[in-house]
């Protein structure tokens, strides 16, 4: 199993997220550039993601629904800067619960040998305390880990395809 490496530096604003792939580059880009295979693994195992819009291009934006079993519903919402594909996806990030503390997104999409890749999410938050909002409490990491476990068993599905 693919393990993710989370990199946030005590004082700085940035926060690093790295994770291979035991599948080639295209199909991990494709898989953050198609609603509906995005949909199935964004995200924590407990909850359903829905899109109510969704452009993956330069100048584009996303706007997507977390639900639980309760109803209880969670609102994340971005720009797209910039998509250059397979290689790279930049733009904003913003949780509704913390509204007007968006973080600057860059998913790079590495090639590795015998058909792997990698992925490097950078993200700069406005100052220290919107990135410790954000990663203190554990939420987002396993959040992160647990959509990427369901990533890798959407990969393995994509590549008998």
């Amino acid at each position: 199993m693919n393990k993710t490496i989370f990199k946030a530096e005590p004082g700085k604003q940035n926060l690093i997220i790295e994770r291979e792939f035991d599948a080639p580059r295209s199909l991990v880009f494709k898989a953050h550039t198609d609603s509906e295979i995005y949909a199935q693994w964004l995200g924590p195992k407990n909850l359903k993601t829905r899109f109510e819009k969704f452009e993956p291009k330069s100048g584009g934006s996303f706007r997507f629904v977390n639900t639980d079993e309760n109803g209880h519903e969670d609102v994340f919402f971005g720009v797209y800067h910039e998509i250059d594909e397979p290689k790279t996806i930049t733009g904003t990030f913003e949780w509704g619960g913390m509204p007007g503390h968006a973080s600057l997104e860059k998913a790079e999409f590495i090639e590795l040998p015998e058909g792997r890749s990698k992925v490097v999410s950078h993200s700069i938050y406005l100052s220290v305390e919107d990135r410790d909002g954000m990663t203190a409490d554990g939420e987002m990491e396993e959040a992160v880990n647990e959509g990427y476990e369901k990533l890798d068993e959407i990969l393995e599905e994509m590549k008998k395809s």
